[in-house]
């Protein structure tokens, strides 16, 4: 199919994830480790070639260092080519002033110079912060048809959940009629993946009016596709049926890792024909010790398990001593957990050490009424000394 060329993807990661808390400290939330081997960024990079989308510009901000080196070259998505590829984008300096990216849609404006390079039919907005597979040629597909100014993708959400989201209200041929952001009376229940597809002259246009507008926020969802819908532009949603997940809080980030354990949740990572791609060292195969027992789990090479691990995620390089227990939690890259300690639904940060006998979480039966889960927190490279205890919800 010809059109592919004719589209450049611009990935929005310069999120800082403040509610993620020590996690995000450090590293933007597209860098945050997920799955064991992953970052939450290699799902939207995968999906992009894996849609036959080969020219990216990822837009960074806030603590770009760790994306930066993570993406590099962009050799594991088999982005490193010579015509496109994928390019990190940091707010660039101009003669008198560096501007930080004010919103979502400045971000893009600062950037239509490497847009305009490609002389692009269509550019795809993403963002580097959910974890879903999805074909977004499917969606271009659909755009051209429609012969659309932009297109929307859209995922149905249970309707008490909606207010929580842009909803997108639109006809019986999904032309999108009005769009609200986190409406107290939902009409729909559409929700905004916050995935965009727009024919790029058209957007530029918006995107230069709305830079000259002084009282805007200079947001996709709070100006350029509200503007869109009132001066009556071509709008699509685009339904999207497979996994989704906004990995925005603590527990969220838990129950995506726990989908990932669970066959019935759609989230499945050996799908031959839909890689997700990583950047990963070379780690020896993970040695398990005689004592040690694992119980529907994925542990990552370059480990080594004395203790027990039962529905968990051990990431790569992580250590578990003699008569560890480990249960429904996430372990990150190079974490030790040493004998005796008992961690029950928490998430243990990169290169953290627990002490002997300590108890980091505690069990939990359901989430909270406002359904987030009371997941115990341990912040990258810190040590719990030994016989401490962190109740459920801590973070440390």
């Amino acid at each position: 199919m010809k059109h592919k060329k004719e589209c450049v993807a611009m990935l929005l990661a310069g999120g800082q994830g403040t509610r993620l808390g020590v996690l995000t400290s450090q590293v933007a939330k597209p860098a945050v480790p997920f799955g064991g081997k992953y970052r939450i960024i290699d799902f939207t990079l995968s999906n992009t070639i894996n849609s036959h989308i080969d020219t990216i510009g990822v837009l960074t901000q806030y603590q770009p260092f760790e994306l930066n080196t993570y993406i590099g070259n962009g050799q594991p998505w088999d982005l490193d080519r010579l015509n496109g590829g994928v390019f990190v984008l940091p707010p660039f300096m101009r003669a008198k002033s560096g501007e930080w990216y004010k919103g979502t849609a400045n971000a893009i404006y600062q950037n239509i110079a490497f847009i305009d390079k490609y002389n692009p039919e269509y550019v795809l907005i993403l963002s580097g912060d959910h974890i879903y597979k999805m074909d977004y040629s499917l969606m271009l597909d659909s755009h051209i048809k429609n012969k659309a100014d932009c297109t929307i993708a859209v995922f149905e959400v249970p309707i008490e959940q909606a207010s929580r989201f842009g909803i997108m209200n639109a006809d019986a041929s999904n032309r999108i009629i009005e769009f609200e952001e986190k409406p107290k009376k939902p009409k729909s229940n559409k929700a905004s993946m916050g995935i965009y597809i727009f024919t790029w002259q058209k957007l530029k246009a918006y995107l230069v009016a709305d830079e000259e507008d002084k009282n805007s926020q200079n947001d996709f969802g709070k100006n350029i596709i509200p503007n869109m819908l009132k001066a009556k532009e071509n709008m699509y949603a685009y339904s999207f049926n497979g996994y989704w997940k906004d990995v925005g809080t603590i527990s969220s980030l838990w129950e995506a890792n726990m989908d990932l354990l669970d066959n019935k949740s759609g989230l499945n990572l050996n799908d031959a024909n839909w890689k997700i791609y990583a950047r990963n060292s070379a780690e020896p195969p993970h040695y398990i010790g005689a004592d040690a027992r694992i119980e529907k789990s994925l542990v990552s090479e370059g480990c080594e398990i004395d203790g027990s691990l039962k529905n968990s995620i051990l990431s790569h390089s992580c250590t578990v001593g003699s008569g560890a227990l480990i249960e429904n939690s996430i372990v990150m890259p190079g974490a030790v957990i040493e004998s005796g300690a008992v961690i029950k639904y928490s998430i243990i940060g990169p290169n953290a050490r627990i002490g002997r006998s300590s108890k980091i979480g505690e069990d939990l039966t359901a989430p909270t009424e406002n359904g987030e889960w009371e997941i115990a927190l341990i912040g990258p490279d810190e040590i719990i000394k030994e016989n401490s205890v962190v109740k459920k919800g801590q973070m440390v």
